[in-house]
């Protein structure tokens, strides 16, 4: 453990020379298995993701706001895996497991902007599809590319006001009781354990503003989708209603597992205090939901999977070509 050292009148036991990430607990098999279960959800969410921005890029029939919404939620979900996913596996192996303070407060910040931006996305996706099924004739000109460029541009400026906001809050708290974080990357809850001052501020300020920021996307995507399933009843096409609702179900899912999992782990006071749940609730939204998204979205729908298709054909006839 580090030596405590005063920094401008408080006591500080970790000062700049950094953390312990417990990790999981378990012996040398249990470490390597997890290890392998890491590995395995990092590889199959870098693939889904890369094929899905990919494949959005170079079929030009998937050239629409729709896409490119679903590229840049691909892209964030590449991004936010990878900023925890390297270091998690790491410390499985290692017997140090340690992390600089710098490295922990980076790591937190991105993780923080691309969770945070990863909401923000989900609402602006579910509105883009209100405008598109509600207003069809509008929607051309409301959402026209540079409309949709500043949606994401939103997206990602309220993620980093909110990580700015939680990192500095954080990282100037003084932490003496200890230097080992309970968990397997640098987060809120087991940071806040580590403080030796009062910390309902933060506490009063992680939950308020997750809260607001679930609350407010939640009634975005609700409203949409309010609206959207009215006029899906009004629809007299049978086919034409089969692919609304598969389009339209393929993002609740995604909302669904997102925000639950995110209100489970940010947005109860009970978060703070059961970090065994914390972290099996961590695993799913850091790496299976990124992993699953793809799938969601490439398995129930079918602009996506004829894309592939074209993908493969494309691909297929450029090495008879060759030959």
């Amino acid at each position: 453990m580090a030596t405590p050292v005063h920094r401008n009148g408080s006591l500080s036991a970790v000062s700049l020379q950094g953390f312990v990430l417990v990790g999981f607990g378990g012996g040398t098999e249990t470490q390597a298995l997890l290890f392998a279960v890491f590995l395995a959800l990092y590889v199959l969410t870098v693939l889904g993701n890369l094929t899905m921005i990919v494949v959005i890029t170079l079929d030009a029939r998937l050239h629409s706001p729709m896409y490119f919404f679903l590229k840049s939620l691909s892209f964030v979900d590449l991004c936010y895996s990878s900023v925890i996913a390297p270091k998690a596996m790491a410390i499985f192996l290692s017997s140090s497991k340690v992390i600089s303070f710098e490295g922990c407060a980076t790591q937190f910040f991105f993780f923080s902007l691309l969770v945070t931006t990863e909401g923000f996305l989900l609402a602006v996706m579910a509105y883009d599809r209100f405008m598109a099924i509600c207003s069809p004739l509008r929607y051309p000109v409301t959402m026209c590319p540079m409309t949709c460029a500043r949606l994401v541009l939103a997206a990602y400026c309220g993620g980093c006001l909110n990580s700015i906001v939680q990192t500095s809050l954080t990282f100037h708290l003084p932490f003496c009781s200890s230097n080992r974080i309970d968990h397997f990357y640098c987060d809120v809850p087991p940071l806040l354990r580590l403080a030796c001052a009062n910390t309902a501020l933060n506490e009063l300020v992680m939950f308020g503003i997750c809260g607001l920021i679930i609350v407010s996307t939640t009634l975005v995507v609700l409203i949409s989708y309010g609206y959207i399933t009215v006029t899906i009843l009004r629809m007299r096409s049978g086919s034409g209603r089969h692919k609304v609702f598969s389009t339209c179900g393929s993002h609740m899912t995604a909302v669904s597992l997102f925000y639950g999992t995110v209100f489970v782990m940010y947005a109860q006071p009970g978060a703070v205090a059961s970090m065994e749940q914390g972290k099996v609730v961590s695993v799913f939204y850091t790496l299976v939901i990124p992993m699953l998204n793809p799938l969601i979205y490439s398995l129930r729908n079918k602009d996506v999977k004829d894309a592939l298709k074209r993908l493969g054909q494309r691909r297929s006839l450029g090495k008879e070509g060759g030959q």
